[in-house]
């Protein structure tokens, strides 16, 4: 049943984490509701992970999300999962898993590694892997001043419900809009990048399910 409906759907469904490459092309990207638009950096794109962290709880699995201090440079107060660069000599996993350690204490040893969901290109120029992990024992989780403002929880069936799931946009200098996904969760905007990789990943477990609904209901039971 349900968490471990939702285990297997992962297993089955996501990319063995062996499988990354470092010259792996995305799959997914800011331009999915863009085309036509151009990335607003040059260059070869830099290579980042992210990782997903579905937790175990009482009242079903949720996803551990951040919020970005006040004091970076970029993407100030945006909603994230942890995650950054690659480190050379890397692999997306390693980055992943030291990433949420700097950024919120999160002992490497308690994330069960399920697979990979689909590369995402952004438009500052980044290709980012998700990692998506599985968390059994409640951890013991301490914000990072200097990068993580909030961390929080937000229930897995909210996320992979596209009902939750609106197309915003920001107008461009030059007069163009620029369209994203976005979901908000107890006035929590989450949007951009971190909402189009929720929805890459809802769209690799659930996409081609008759009875979405039903799917996502029976493994967040």
């Amino acid at each position: 049943m349900s968490l471990t409906s939702l285990k297997a759907r992962l297993i089955e469904g996501l990319a063995p984490a062996d499988q990354w490459r470092a010259d792996g092309a995305a799959t997914r990207s800011d331009f999915d509701l863009n085309p036509g638009a151009s990335r607003w950096v040059e260059g070869p794109l830099k290579p980042a992970a992210v990782l997903i962290p579905v937790l175990v709880t009482r009242d079903g699995p949720s996803v551990i999300l951040t919020r970005r201090a006040d004091s970076l440079a970029r993407h100030t107060g945006q909603i994230a999962f942890p995650g950054g660069r690659l480190d050379a000599g890397e692999t997306a996993v390693e980055a992943a898993l030291r990433e949420a350690r700097e950024e919120v204490d999160l002992d490497p040893g308690l994330v069960q590694v399920l697979g990979l969901s689909d590369p995402y290109e952004t438009g500052t120029g980044y290709l980012v892997t998700p990692v998506v992990g599985w968390i059994e024992a409640e951890p013991a989780l301490v914000a990072s001043p200097d990068e993580v403002a909030e961390i929080f929880r937000t229930p897995w069936d909210f996320l992979m419900d596209p009902s939750n799931h609106s197309r915003d946009h920001l107008e461009a200098p030059d007069g163009a809009r620029r369209w994203y996904w976005s979901m908000t969760w107890q006035e929590r905007y989450i949007w951009g990048a971190t909402a189009g990789i929720i929805r890459g990943l809802r769209h690799r477990l659930y996409g081609e399910e008759d009875d979405l609904p039903a799917a996502v209901a029976e493994d967040a039971a």
